[in-house]
């Protein structure tokens, strides 16, 4: 899977724990959904964090699309909110 962070760039997350990535994109939607901007802040940065440090940085001359796209940490509620789907930012797993 690809992810897509707004300003960061992409990464290649197939390798990384994919519980852990669902708990962090939980999060994110748990605090928007609860409308809590700080909370929502605090989570989306430590996702951000977890695919940067842990997924591999695809190639800038990579022309595919990406699976996932991962706002700005200082994206309004309703800019972050926009981008969920019922899922999260990341589908569930199967």
């Amino acid at each position: 899977m690809i992810i897509r962070i707004m300003g960061e760039g992409q990464f290649d997350v197939a390798d990384v724990d994919q519980d852990l990535l669902q708990k962090y994109d939980n999060q994110v939607e748990d605090a928007v959904n609860a409308g809590n901007e700080e909370a929502v802040r605090s989570a989306l940065n430590s996702l951000q964090e977890y695919v940067k440090a842990n997924g591999s940085p695809v190639s800038d001359d990579y022309l595919g699309s990406s699976d996932v796209v991962i706002p700005f940490v200082d994206a309004t509620l309703a800019e972050i909110a926009e981008l969920l789907t019922g899922e999260g930012f990341i589908p569930d797993p199967a």
